[in-house]
């Protein structure tokens, strides 16, 4: 479980085939503090540490995890490259401040930019969504979009059934995680609040009972 508060920016220095997707990702993270099995969300997407190593001789330390087919095909297109940065939280600790909202590391769908807006000092991300995730997406609710706990500020219905939503993006935010990289046409990983997925089929099965 995590709460979408970003704790650093991994970068992925190595990709190959092992029968999953195998990465070794870069970060800062102290990895002698970091178990073999433990959970870390890279993007949004919760992955298993199976390797380590530690900083050494000014190089970063970094971490191993296999991705599934089923991962891949289900996360933004592009996102598992080499070169590629990922915005990443470790699980959350019993007793650890809830600073954002409570996150699976489950994606739901995959978003696309469609327009990144200066505010003051913040920008204004417009977010197109499928059909499949408009009922969950609602004014002053939570998403995650790449890992992050966002509020929705506006949202729009599509004659097609899709959606755009907007998002208000802090300075701070902008700055510490890869939303200051967003670009229009740039695809993401979303994931709904889990409380609107559990009142959903909570609904479904209440009505099959009439």
């Amino acid at each position: 479980m995590f709460t979408g508060i970003i704790t650093d920016i991994g970068t992925i220095i190595a990709a190959g085939r092992d029968g999953d997707l195998r990465l070794r990702i870069a970060c800062g993270y102290d990895m002698d503090d970091v178990d073999l099995g433990a959970s870390i969300a890279c993007s949004g997407v919760c992955l298993t540490v199976i390797d380590k190593a530690p900083a050494r001789d000014g190089a970063p330390g970094w971490f191993a995890v296999d991705v599934s087919a089923e991962s891949v095909a289900r996360t933004a297109p592009g996102m598992w490259g080499e070169g590629a940065r990922l915005n990443l939280e470790r699980a959350m600790r019993l007793g650890d401040e809830l600073g954002g909202h409570i996150v699976t590391g489950h994606v739901d769908g995959i978003g696309t930019v469609i327009g990144v807006e200066p505010s003051g000092g913040s920008h204004v991300v417009t977010v197109a969504a499928p059909a499949a995730l408009a009922p969950y997406i609602a004014p002053k609710g939570s998403i995650t979009l790449d890992g992050v706990s966002l509020t929705v500020n506006g949202v729009a219905d599509q004659p097609d059934g899709a959606v755009q939503f907007t998002l208000n993006i802090i300075p701070h935010t902008w700055d510490v995680t890869t939303l200051g990289a967003l670009t229009p046409g740039r695809a993401v990983n979303l994931e709904i609040d889990v409380l609107a997925r559990y009142l959903s089929r909570m609904e479904a099965v209440l009505a099959r009972r009439g």
